[in-house]
This record gives structure tokens, sequence and C-alpha cells, in this order.
């Protein structure tokens, strides 16, 4: 399960998400400083499954997780090679050109 939010504006469609066990908290690595927060990567569950429509409709995703980023690679969405890790955890942006 992971949440997620959508973010429209311009007719562009930003999707957040984030795996549910990350939800709200803190990461930090040497100066980097991560915040899970709600506002921007929301509080509506899904399945991983389901979310799969979303994520084909977003012009631009930000997920952060090792669940939601794996899946992500496992079927195309993101390569593994630019996948980055801050404090053990998968983060990963998908922009459509």
């Amino acid at each position: 399960m992971l949440y997620f939010k959508i973010h429209e504006w311009q007719g562009e469609k930003l999707v957040a998400a984030c795996d549910r066990e990350i939800s709200g908290k803190t990461f930090s690595e040497g100066e980097v400083r991560f915040k899970i927060d709600k506002k921007f990567y929301g509080d509506n569950l899904i399945k991983m499954e389901d979310f799969i429509s979303i994520l084909e409709d977003a012009t631009t995703a930000n997920l952060m997780g090792n669940k939601v980023v794996s899946y992500a690679v496992d079927r195309g969405f993101v390569d593994s090679d630019c996948v980055l890790k801050i404090a053990g955890i998968k983060h990963a942006q998908i922009v459509v050109v």
C-alpha cells in the first residue's frame, strides 16, 4: 500500500507517492534532509497494483520509498540507474517529455 496525491496545474499532472510505512517521517544523510510530508505526498491510500493507472496518466512523478520505486522500475517507468537513495530509502522522479 502507498499514499499518493495528484497536483494539477496548467494542464500538467504531478503525482507524488510514498510507501505507507514512511509517510510523515524524515530521513537524513549527510547534509541532505528529506521529509515525507503528507501535504505533498498525500493521504489517499491505494494498493500498489491500482496505482499503475494513476502513474500512467502523470506528466511528472515524485516517488519516495523502496516499494513504490522498485514497482516503478519493474514496470519500466524508471531506469534503475537513475534511482537515488537517501538514508537507504529509494527516491525517483519521472518527467514525461
